[in-house]
This record gives C-alpha cells, structure tokens and sequence, in this order.
C-alpha cells in the first residue's frame, strides 16, 4: 500500500516549488497561527478535548510521519512505538530530573524516540518497501512489550498505567484544558516551522533525490545511509514529542496500550489522506480524521435517530476511510493538500481555462 502511494509523487517537487512562490505564504502562515491562539481564548472544554488537542497531536504524528515516509521514502509502520518511546521516556525525565524545564524534558524524549528510530531503522540500508515495513512493525510489538514487562519504565506501578505528572513551565500551571491546548499548539508549531526549514533545504532535497530514485542519489553523491538513518531519527524526534503530548495534554495517562498498531495506522491514513510530501497535508488529513467519526456520529444521532449504534457507526467510518484511501491510491496519491492546490491553480486562471 505505502509502495503504491510512494509511485505516485512525482510532482512532489512541482508542490513544492508552488508554495515556494505563494508570496502570501508567510502572511497567512502567520494569520493561522494566530488565530488558532485567539481561538484557544473563545472555545470551551469540549473543544479542548475532544477536537482541538487530539487534532493537533495527531498532526504533529503524520508530520512526523511525513518526513520519513512522504519526503524521504522511507515506509514505516512502527509509529504507535515511537510515540510510546516518547511518551515514557519523557515521564521518566520528569520524574528522575524533576528541576528540569518541562520543554527540555520534552526535547529529551524526543531525543531518545529519535535513537529508537535509528535502531529500527538500521535495515533501510540493506532493504527497502514491503521488507522494511515489515521491520518497523517489529519495533510496534517489540517496544511496548518492552515497557509493560519491566516495571522500571512505569516507576513499578501495578497496573502498568500512570498518571501524568503535572504540568508546570516558569511558575505557570498547564495542566487546565486551556494551558495543555496552548502547550500542545506551541509544540506544534515550533516543530512544523523547524520541518518546513529542513524540507527546504539542502537535507530535504536530498531525501527527496532517494525517495525518487536512490541509485541515481548515490552516482550524485548523497550519502544514502546518512540520510536514511537521518530521516528516521528526525521523524521519529518529531513523534516522539507527538507521543509525549497525546500522554501528558490528551490522555493525561501514560500507557503502552495507548500506542497499538492501530495508531500507527490512523497516522499513515492521515498522512494518505492528507498527502505524503506536504507539510500542510498531515494537518489537512489529521482534521479529517478526527472530524469526520465526530461528523457522522451527530449525524447519525441527529437525523437517523439512534437507528445507527455505535458499532454500526465505527464500521461506517472504517468503510469511508477505507475507501478513500483506496481512491486516493488510485485517482490522487498526493491526497487532499495535492487537490487543493489544483483547485488553487484552477481558481487563478478562470474564466479563461479551466
């Protein structure tokens, strides 16, 4: 499936080169990121919870995601694993150094997802595709086997769940709704700006070149193991700090659990969905996957009446999602950023062609 999505970003750099030249982009760039922080002054707790949060840990996930898989071609079904990596590994930093910064705790679990991703990573240089998918998904039973069977990581709590430790950056308590969602949004977009640079740069040119064709890469001179060892460790720094958020600013628990291979899927959905190679995409996906289950059961409440359940209503999001993966593997690999920008493109030359 990832093989199939990857033959189809051809025109990735074409994307690229489009938004280099949106003059506006830095503008609104801007404008989005400070609406988002004046929206977080105007919503209440259930937005907090139920959408905002989640939605944008999850983008934070396929954008980590994305540059491994979308820019550096690199599959990957291990990211439930990584994230759980982040996630213990920043509450045992909070825990044993509890006088460091919350923000520096954070970086450090990164830092050690990071190194996990490297680990894992280890057979892209030797194999590629289905194989390596293979591989990464040992990472996703390997790792969080790993913290329920020593209760080290878990600080020897019986039930392998615990709570997260409160919040607190220079005095001030981030443990209300409002204060995780203004962490979770920093977070956020400290992160995207640092995945915009790199993928702007020498670093992401070069990923591109061995997603494209990495024989041709190496005649060029990029160093290929480099580079792929390097996407990993990135990608998986950016989800790792995802994987810590979802524990401290969603779930407010830390628990292997919470990292299943189901969550390594829904990010490579939303990543499917949104489109492999765009930054924007993962945000784009992540508001898809998180909207539409909510979308279709008010719906489903609102105009069926109860006639759907739950289970009814959980198999119908998986038949729309299941679908619309499958189209866009087909009819758009590039997913919905990829449309979009055709719609732009479009929009600019009407009347005059369409």
């Amino acid at each position: 499936m990832i093989a199939l999505a990857a033959e189809g970003r051809t025109d990735a750099a074409e994307k690229l080169e489009v938004l280099r030249r949106w003059k506006g982009g830095p503008i609104a760039a801007l404008g989005l990121v400070l609406a988002a922080y004046a929206l977080g002054f105007v919503v209440d707790d259930y937005w907090f919870n139920a959408i905002l949060i989640p939605f944008l840990i999850m983008a934070l996930a396929g954008l980590g995601l994305n540059l491994l898989t979308g820019y550096a071609g690199q599959a990957s079904l291990g990211t439930g694993a990584f994230m759980s990596v982040g996630a213990f590994a920043t509450y045992n930093v909070l825990l044993r150094a509890p006088d460091l910064p919350l923000p520096v705790s954070f970086v450090i679990g990164g830092l050690f997802a990071g190194l996990a991703g490297v680990v894992f990573g280890l057979p892209s240089l030797r194999i590629k595709g289905f194989y390596l998918t293979a591989s990464t998904l040992a990472a996703q039973f390997f790792l969080p086997w790993l913290f329920n069977q020593y209760g080290w990581f878990s600080n020897y709590t019986t039930s392998g769940s615990i709570s997260a430790p409160k919040l607190e950056f220079l005095g001030s308590d981030l443990s209300t709704p409002l204060g995780r969602y203004l962490l979770t949004l920093t977070s956020v977009v400290i992160l995207t700006w640092l995945a915009w640079n790199l993928v702007t740069s020498q670093v992401g040119r070069n990923w591109m070149a061995i997603r494209d064709m990495d024989t041709a890469a190496a005649v060029a001179g990029i160093p290929i193991a480099f580079n792929k060892l390097a996407s990993f460790a990135i990608s998986s720094f950016v989800i790792g700090i995802a994987g810590a958020l979802w524990a401290f600013a969603y779930l407010g628990t830390v628990d292997a659990r919470s990292f299943d291979l189901d969550r390594s899927f829904t990010v490579l959905f939303i990543i499917i969905i949104g489109g492999m190679g765009s930054i924007w995409g993962a945000f784009i996906g992540s508001a898809f996957v998180i909207l539409v289950p909510i979308l279709i059961s008010n719906l489903s409440a609102t105009f069926l009446s109860g006639a759907i359940d739950a289970g009814q209503s959980e198999n119908l999001q998986k038949i729309l999602f299941g679908a619309l993966i499958v189209y866009f593997l087909i009819k758009e690999p590039n997913g919905l950023a990829a449309l979009i920008i055709k719609f732009r493109r479009r929009l600019s030359l009407w009347p005059f062609k369409s």
